[in-house]
């Protein structure tokens, strides 16, 4: 695979500073039922990293000790950590927000019977990975037969009550280009992606969160081979807008690893780019006594795929 930091690291992106922080995003490990393209992570079957216990048992703590009011949790697939409903339990019981990025298929895995209604019953908020509502474009992005189970997954949820009208469990879905382009406008895709999916096959959602692919690990990798690495940096940075800033997720959000290490964002975690700048690395206990409000945050490159166009974060697009 190739490295794109060296790609990444010169940059004139604008310094940013942290704000109160209120969402903490945990990789619960890097093990997932399937392999994407566009996969910023790098995840898979074979992959081993996983969240060791210790490092878990501190999430609740520094939830309280901090006052966060949203876990955020993904992978890989973080349902496949064996403490993983241990945690959103705990979290629940203290009332803060859950969030599970889910990739659908998970639903249907050995050993994740009851998943989805254990989420229902806990009012956990699903993210769900759904690139199209085209089957063709769907497989060819994640895999042959995903386009099948991810549908089913929707309708099971869907039956439990998530995505309909007044039940308040949310479902919403994600939406990530084939390629080195950026996605359409969030507003317009979204209304093509209820119209097409209620068509079909009767499913309803929340909100669709058009995400910007970007230019590391395996879908950065790729573009190094393709020879369009230049070119697709070229379109984010010429595409930047600068009220994004505002809005991008690294001013309230800290990320951190399966080993408990801390960063800006998910992104700057597979680049291996530490929190902020001050060259000391920072670990989950450190947030029991450390607040985080005002520190600088570490940029590079890859930060224009977030302020491209109308901007990409984990809740989406950041303006219309």
């Amino acid at each position: 695979m190739h490295a794109t930091l060296p790609l990444l690291e010169k940059t004139r992106f604008p310094a940013l500073t942290r704000q109160r922080l209120d969402t903490l995003q945990v990789n619960l490990g890097y093990r997932c039922n399937q392999s994407c393209l566009h996969c910023h992570v790098n995840a898979g079957p074979n992959r081993t990293e996983m969240m060791d216990e210790e490092t878990l048992a501190l999430i609740p703590r520094v939830l309280k000790n901090r006052g966060i009011g949203t876990l955020d949790l993904t992978g890989g697939a973080p349902e496949l950590h064996e403490s993983f409903r241990e945690l959103v339990l705990a979290a629940r019981a203290m009332d803060v927000r859950v969030i599970d990025r889910c990739n659908l298929t998970i639903l249907f895995e050995p050993g994740q019977e009851g998943l989805a209604e254990f989420l229902a019953t806990n009012r956990v908020e699903v993210v769900a990975s759904m690139p199209c509502y085209s089957a063709a474009n769907v497989d060819k992005q994640r895999g042959d037969g995903v386009f099948d189970k991810s549908i089913a997954a929707l309708q099971a949820l869907n039956a439990l009550g998530y995505g309909q009208e007044g039940s308040g469990l949310v479902l919403n879905l994600v939406y990530n280009p084939q390629g080195a382009v950026l996605p359409p406008e969030q507003g317009a895709l979204q209304a093509d992606y209820k119209r097409e999916l209620q068509a079909h096959f009767g499913i309803v959602f929340n909100q669709l969160l058009a995400l910007t692919n970007m230019p590391i690990q395996r879908f950065g990798s790729t573009l190094v081979s393709k020879g369009t690495f230049d070119a697709y940096m070229d379109l984010l940075q010429g595409s930047y807008q600068p009220q994004n800033l505002e809005g991008v997720m690294c001013r309230s959000l800290v990320s951190v690893d399966w080993q408990g290490w801390l960063y800006d964002c998910d992104f700057n975690q597979q680049l291996n780019l530490p929190l902020g700048n001050t060259g000391v690395r920072r670990h989950l206990r450190d947030l029991l006594q450390r607040d985080l409000q005002d520190a600088s945050i570490r940029v590079a490159g890859h930060c224009y795929g977030c302020t491209a166009g109308q901007g990409s974060s984990c809740g989406g697009a950041l303006h219309g």
